[in-house]
């Protein structure tokens, strides 16, 4: 009984792998399932540069902000 069971698994697995398989449609093509584009260099390193700016400069935003509030108040 069990080893049927596992076996019935097994071909379901392997069913649902190559669906996926076959529809998937990326093509293997580098940065083909990124949500955005990597061909203007210029765009994405601005992007990048927004990017890392927001968020290595929040805590410094956050602590600036608290200071501030703490000497007026």
């Amino acid at each position: 009984m069990l080893q049927r069971v596992g076996i019935l698994s097994r071909n379901a697995l392997r069913q649902t792998q190559t669906i996926a398989i076959r529809h998937s449609h990326d093509g293997g093509v580098p940065g083909g399932n990124l949500p955005f584009g990597i061909n203007n260099v210029p765009k994405l390193t601005a992007y990048f540069t927004i990017f890392m700016a927001l968020g290595l400069g929040a805590p410094f935003f956050v602590l600036r902000h608290q200071l501030v509030k703490k000497s007026s108040g």
